[in-house]
C-alpha cells in the first residue's frame, strides 16, 4: 500500500499546476506538469514491473477440476 500512497502525493502534488496551466494558462505551470506527469509515468513503470515480479513469486493456483458432465440423451 505504500505504493498505492506514493501514487496518490504524486497525483495530488499536480493539482495546482493542472488548475495555473489549464485554467489561467500559466506556460511555466505546463512545463513543471509535464515534469511531473514524467514522473508519474516512471513511477506506473516500476509499479507495474513490481507488480510482474510479486505475481511471478506467488504460489500456483491449483488446477481446476472440470465438472462438466457428458450431456445425456
Amino acid at each position: 500500500m505504500e505504493r498505492y500512497e506514493q501514487l496518490l502525493r504524486l497525483v495530488e502534488s499536480c493539482r495546482a499546476d493542472f488548475e495555473r496551466f489549464y485554467r489561467k494558462q500559466n506556460r511555466r505551470a505546463g512545463i513543471r506538469l509535464r515534469k511531473r506527469m514524467q514522473e508519474l509515468r516512471r513511477l506506473a513503470k516500476e509499479i507495474r514491473d513490481e507488480i510482474q515480479h510479486l505475481r511471478r513469486s506467488f504460489p500456483p493456483k491449483p488446477k481446476r477440476r472440470s465438472s462438466a458432465a457428458p450431456p445425456s440423451q
